[in-house]
């Protein structure tokens, strides 16, 4: 499952992160707002590169752009090949795929925590890493789907609903 979910998350991921890239490219568009240089100086700091005062290189600012989101994909194949799949795993997503740049640019110094953001910023951000999740999971979900349920579904599929009385699935040997 691992072997299949790592290739099969880069692609979600990487879909994803197309998606997000052509979604902000058009709400720039639409509202003028500039290119962020955030991703750029948050792979400067973690890999101890020179650092560039302004705006920063598009090729290092696409790497990290492009680089998280495609790993992070891993993690939501993983979600799809356990049997957590759907719209509510990729809410869960979406939250995983904020937090992980927060942590980044916050424990770098780069960023600063969302609450303190201009509330017009955070809702871009939001909407953006949404759109992220959510292409990511559709393909995450649709590539796991091809081995079958995971084995959470199969659980579930024990007893529907929430049983209290419905022991683990017994091992694979």
């Amino acid at each position: 499952m691992m072997k299949r979910a790592l290739w099969q998350g880069l692609l979600a991921g990487t879909t994803g992160v197309l998606a997000m890239t052509l979604g902000e490219k058009a709400e720039q568009r639409l509202t003028g707002r500039p290119d962020s240089h955030v991703p750029a100086r948050t792979l400067e700091r973690l890999t101890g590169m020179r650092e560039h005062s302004g705006r920063q290189p598009v090729p290092v600012n696409l790497a990290m752009h492009a680089g998280q989101g495609a790993l992070l994909g891993v993690l939501r194949s993983v979600m799809a090949h356990a049997g957590l799949r759907g719209p509510w795993s990729s809410g869960k997503f979406a939250v995983v795929r904020v937090t992980s740049d927060q942590i980044l640019e916050n424990a770098t110094g780069v960023g600063a925590p969302p609450q303190t953001w201009p509330r017009r910023e955070l809702a871009l951000d939001l909407l953006h890493k949404t759109v992220y999740a959510f292409v990511t999971g559709a393909v995450a979900d649709a590539l796991a789907a091809r081995s079958g349920p995971g084995p959470g579904q199969r659980h579930a599929a024990m007893r529907p609903g929430r049983q209290s009385d419905v022991g683990p699935l017994p091992r694979r040997r």
